[in-house]
């Protein structure tokens, strides 16, 4: 049992090995132990299966990483483990990683359950992922680096404080609304913001109700504009200059989109220009039997920030394509492969935009079609300097 036989064994189960017959009936694989971790916070539920022995533990750990890696290093070995991607985090894979052990994490969107399948434990959760880890059949995602993850949670804080801002001024303007007080032009403006400092009320609850929700308001933007400011110093770092700088050359991805779009998918090599879109959610749901075909809304599976990213920044494509003095001041820098590539991808996306409202397709759902190209061509300009991926197109 190794280091971890003195940790707590499962609740109300022998911690001695239990036979399992069936378990050479599966094919072998590099590795004598196959490991299934449900992790939580407090404990970890671990089922450890011997295809030597034909034997399966089921213990319940420590949450603590080294205690857990130290259990792991006294199963007989070469071992394998898996465990499902969650709040946790990745300290735990790369600490698997460092001592040389396979660790696979996995999507839990991505396990399939039988429907008639109606008990879920922590217990059998984890025989499930040891089992399917053994046949080789777990779906395993991509691990961050700790600088990618360090900057995706930079992203996501500045995403957290959009929200909060957007909340904080519809709260501010439906108190005042209450009370028959509206502004008739563009909204958070300069002249909106000294609107509101010029209001006055005679009642003391509203009038503090007032302060409070205008406070809350500006609070809340220059949190947002903090975190703006440490986005473009990030974005200029030499880890992520290079592809922020290309995205910028597309109309409608100013730094914080670019930035966005690259610290959220990471790896772009894992893609090509047409399986992009379907890892973002923008493709069509699909439920086709025998000569039946039905499509649905799209799937809107994968990461919703970077589709949200790209939703926004298709709306900017509608209009005909002229560069801005912004747009040329951000491909100034780039080599001219980079310009030619964006300038045709510029166009090709307004000329989808233009057949799209020929057809008379409801501007929601010709935003959502030309979102899903300009992933392809994001794609395309994030692996320009890649030889084996430079010369495909985006479909």
């Amino acid at each position: 049992m190794g280091a971890g036989a003195s940790l707590v064994s499962w609740r109300g189960s022998p911690s001695r090995p239990v036979a399992v017959p069936h378990l050479r009936e599966a094919p072998v694989l590099s590795e004598r132990t196959c490991v299934g971790l449900d992790v939580h916070a407090r404990s970890v539920v671990a089922c450890a299966i011997d295809e030597r022995a034909g034997e399966i533990w089921t213990l319940r750990l420590s949450p603590k990483t080294p205690q857990i890696v130290d259990w792991i290093k006294g199963l007989p070995g070469p071992v394998a483990v898996s465990y499902e991607a969650g709040p946790t985090g990745f300290g735990l894979a790369r600490a698997l990683t460092e001592a040389g052990i396979r660790c696979e994490v996995v999507a839990p969107s991505k396990l399939e359950r039988p429907p008639g399948d109606k008990v879920k434990t922590d217990r059998r959760d984890a025989e499930r992922l040891a089992r399917l880890l053994r046949i080789g059949e777990l779906p395993g995602i991509r691990v961050p680096t700790e600088a990618e993850e360090a900057a995706r949670d930079l992203v996501r804080a500045r995403e957290d404080a959009r929200g909060d801002l957007m909340r904080a001024r519809h709260r501010l303007s439906k108190l005042l609304l209450r009370h028959g007080l509206v502004w008739d032009d563009s909204a958070w403006t300069g002249a909106h913001d000294a609107w509101l400092r010029s209001l006055r009320f005679d009642r003391i609850g509203v009038r503090l109700a007032f302060d409070e929700a205008y406070e809350a308001v500006l609070v809340t933007q220059a949190r947002r504009d903090r975190l703006d400011r440490a986005i473009e110093v990030m974005a200029a770092e030499p880890a992520f200059a290079p592809v922020v700088g290309r995205l910028c050359c597309l109309r409608g991805v100013a730094t914080l989109t670019g930035f966005g779009l690259a610290v959220e998918i990471g790896d772009w090599g894992r893609f090509t220009g047409s399986t992009i879109g379907a890892y973002l959610g923008l493709v069509p749901s699909e439920t086709s039997t025998g000569t039946r075909r039905a499509q649905g809304a799209i799937t809107k599976t994968g990461n919703s920030h970077a589709r949200r990213l790209l939703i926004e920044s298709a709306w900017h494509h509608r209009k005909r394509y002229r560069p801005s003095r912004e747009l040329l001041r951000r491909r100034a820098h780039q080599p001219p492969a980079v310009w030619a590539r964006a300038d045709q991808g510029n166009r090709r996306l307004h000329q989808r935009w233009a057949r799209l409202d020929a057809r008379q397709k409801r501007s929601t759902v010709s935003v959502v079609a030309v979102a899903r190209e300009l992933a392809g061509w994001c794609w395309s300009l994030a692996v320009l300097d890649n030889p084996d991926h430079a010369a495909t197109r985006p479909a």
